[in-house]
Formats: structure tokens, sequence, C-alpha cells
């Protein structure tokens, strides 16, 4: 186990008892209440707490807000000096900038008592707002990218709301190629994993190309609840997301020829990698044969021959489409900040086809649709800008490669989402009913775009990349 899954187990096992202590002593309060005040005001406080709860300690936040994050950027970092008065970011030196480097700045952050209740943020200009854990007291990375002409002008404005900027500021400048006029190819372990982490940048690559690893047929309830089976509503599910993997990029201008499904079953790769030459079977789709899920396929791969669900066959699959497209830029899951499963596997799938292949990419982007330890990252409303997530493996060197998202690419990346079949089901009641005391209470907005959490996390100014090969 490393560092940090060791460390977030710590806190997630002392969060869970101190949850478990507080309700026992709330318990014991209530009941004093009763005995000595009267027997209906237990009640009220109950449904008060419970409110007070679903408002502010509601979050699944596996780490102290106190912590510093430790990120540790490459040695030769261009970092010019730059000081911040009365919130004005000011450069101490000369500095060439065309405009699309990626800005990061680094800055202590405390938040004040309104902070541990609303979202402390900074307010940039372009009406952005980078926000961050309510009772925030630390070490945190504010994104920059796009603010460039207003830095060099002396016009970076920088407003703290229920929080306050403490010790100096660190600037560091990552400058980078524009992948976008390159062929480009998209791994999503899933269908909407490419247009989570990356609707604005294979919209805009002059050759993308979306590889889509598994069907995800599981977790199929909704189409349960309209009277089908499980294996069915799995297979229903099944086939539907594979056809949104072909047909949603279209919305972008990728063509269907260069759009691909594999049609390996969800939460299976890791037991496939296991055991390479065994055949792993859905979880819920009583399938065995992958080729159900691989029938909108422009073209054959080699799976097709027999349809087993093996991790030969995945990478027999990875290597003859990576011959066929010759990417020079392939962007697939991270392999330290994205702790899912299938996107971990996908990964490593990826590089093990790669090994030995006679085309390799040069340059190689890593992201995040899921954290180990915060599932609100990127914090904030849709249509802001993303900080940098949490990090607390300094032993990791990171780069980051931010690319801004227009209004009107956000609004193109939201409707290729509401596409998805999976982001249009209801939310759960009682998550629905949190999102509207957390409105009232704590000044959350819900995103415009749609219910889906994922409306509020991926419709953003920026799409956040690392760095994990790069000539």
């Amino acid at each position: 186990m490393s560092e940090s899954t060791s460390r977030k187990q710590a806190l997630l096992k002392r969060h869970r008892r101190n949850k478990r202590m507080s309700l026992l002593a709330g318990l014991l309060l209530l009941i004093g209440v009763g005995v000595l005040v009267a027997w209906w005001l237990p009640l009220v406080l109950a449904v008060v707490a419970w409110v007070a709860h679903e408002a502010w300690f509601a979050d699944h936040l596996f780490y102290s807000p106190k912590d510093d994050y430790q990120y540790q950027f490459a040695a030769d970092t261009e970092q010019p000096k730059v000081t911040l008065t009365n919130g004005r970011l000011v450069l101490d030196e000369a500095l060439e900038l065309v405009g699309d480097e990626t800005l990061i700045l680094a800055l202590r952050l405390k938040s004040g008592v309104l902070g541990r209740f609303i979202d402390p943020f900074i307010g940039l200009p372009g009406a952005d707002r980078q926000v961050f854990e309510r009772g925030v007291n630390g070490l945190r990375y504010l994104n920059l990218t796009g603010q460039v002409q207003a830095l060099l002008d002396g016009q970076l404005l920088l407003k703290a709301r229920f929080c306050r900027v403490q010790g100096a500021p660190v600037l560091s400048v990552f400058r980078q190629a524009d992948v976008r006029q390159q062929r480009v190819m998209v791994i999503a372990p899933h269908a909407d994993d490419a247009e989570l982490a990356a609707f604005g940048l294979y919209s805009q690559a002059t050759q993308p190309w979306i590889v889509t690893l598994t069907a995800g047929e599981i977790e199929a309830e909704h189409y349960q609840q309209m009277g089908l089976g499980k294996p069915d509503a799995a297979r229903l599910k099944g086939r539907l997301r594979a056809w949104d993997s072909i047909a949603v990029p279209r919305w972008a201008g990728v063509a269907q020829e260069q759009c691909v499904q594999l049609g390996y079953f969800c939460l299976q790769l890791a037991a496939m990698k296991a055991e390479p030459d065994r055949a792993v079977t859905s979880r819920e789709a009583e399938l065995s044969d992958i080729r159900v899920f691989r029938q909108f396929n422009p073209f054959p791969l080699p799976a097709d021959a027999d349809g087993q669900p093996t991790w030969n066959n995945l990478l027999a699959d990875l290597r003859a489409v990576l011959l066929m497209a010759r990417p020079e830029v392939v962007v697939l899951p991270h392999p330290v900040l994205d702790p899912h499963p299938d996107h971990i596997c996908a990964q490593q799938a990826v590089l093990e086809a790669l090994q030995g292949l006679e085309w390799q990419p040069t340059v190689l982007l890593g992201y995040a649709n899921h954290l180990h330890d915060n599932d609100r990252w990127p914090m904030g409303d849709s249509g802001n800008g993303i900080a940098l997530p949490p990090c607390f493996d300094s032993t990791y060197t990171l780069r980051p490669y931010c690319l801004p998202v227009s209004e009107e690419r956000q609004c193109d990346k939201a409707m290729s989402l509401g596409m998805m079949h999976d982001l249009q089901p209801r939310m759960p009641f009682k998550r629905r009913v949190r999102r509207v005391i957390q409105r009232l209470l704590a000044g959350r907005a819900i995103s415009p775009w749609g219910e889906n959490e994922f409306f509020r996390k991926a419709i953003r100014r920026h799409e956040l990349f690392w760095f994990i090969k790069h000539n």
C-alpha cells in the first residue's frame, strides 16, 4: 500500500470513528433534552442537526483541509519572481509569454470564519472563481492559465473571499507545444470518459481518435425499473453506451471511422490482467462474448475472431488501433491521480501494448476523472476554472498541461454529456434534497447544464492534463 493510500485510509478511519462518536454523543444529548425539557424538542433538534449535516458536513473529504498540497515540479521549472500587493499579482522581472502557457500559482490560504460554512474562493478576471475546501489552511495551487495578458499588463487581481492569502506566492510557468495540431488519440475506459476529460481537446484536434475499452454495462438499475431483468438491463445499458462511444464524438466532428468500441466488460479489466489468457465474463450481463458490444465499429479488430474477453485480446486490439491511427499524442488516465480500477488498468494496457510496437507516440497526457481524496474536485461551479487537485505524494514529479475551453465549446461539451445515456437518469432523492439544502445554506449553485454531478465537474473553462511522457 502506498504512503498516500495508507494516509487516506487512516484519515478515513478517523473520520468514521469521529462520526460515530459524534452521533452517539448527539443521541445522548437529545435523550437528555427530551427528559429534562420537553419530549418534542429532540425531534426538532434532530431535524436541525440533519439539515446542518447535509449543508456543511456531507462532503467526502478524506484529508484535513489544513494539510498542504505537496506538489513536486521538475527542478528546471521556470519560476519568475512575483509579488502580491493589495490583491494584484505583479511580475518582478521581464517575462516573454505568448499566451498558451500553463500558469500555476502556489499560495497559502487561510479560511475565515464564514469560510467554514461557505466555500472559500479566489476570484480572477473574467468572472472566474477557483474554489477550495471549507476550512482551508494550507498551501494550494491556483490555475492562472488564460490570464497571461492580465498578468503582463499588471491587471491580474486576486480577490479572496471567505479566506485570505498568506505569505509570498510562487508562480510556475510551463511552456508547451499545441497538441491540438497533432494526431490525438483519447483512451476512454468507459463511454463518457473521453468527453469528461478531453472534449475541448479532441474537438479541436487535427486528427482525433476515440478508443473506448469497456461497454460500461453494469449498475443498470435504471433499466431494471423499466421491467427488464438484471441481465437484460445490463445488456441494454452496454449496447446504449457502446452506441454513445461511437456516435457522440460525431457531435465534435470526429469521423465515425476514428471511433472504436472494444466492448470489454466493466470492472473486469483487473481480473483480465491478473490472468491474461483467461476469459473474464460480465458481472451482470451474463455474457462471455465481447462482440455484442462491437457491432458499431467501422472496421474489424483482432478479438473479433473469437470474442473472448481476455487481457491478451485487449492488447492485440490496442496494438492494431495504435498502428492504424499512429497517434502523436495519446491521452489516457493518469496512473497516480485517478484511482478507478478500470482507469488504472486502461493506462497499464496502453503502456503494455506500446512495448516494442513499431509506432510510438511522442506525448502521453494523463487525466483524472476520479480522485482518491476529494469527491467534489474540481470544486466550485460550472464555468469556473480548475485549480490543481489535492496531491500528497511529493516523490512524484508532475507537469501540468492546461487547455482553455471557450464558453461556446463548454456549451457543446455539456450537450455531448447530455447525449450520454449514463448521465441521463435522475439523481437519488436524498442527493437532490442535499443539493437544495446546500444551495440555500451553503451558497452552492446547481449546474444549469444537467442534474448529474459530472455536469458541474466537467463543464469548466479549463481542461487539465499531466504529462506522462513528452519529448
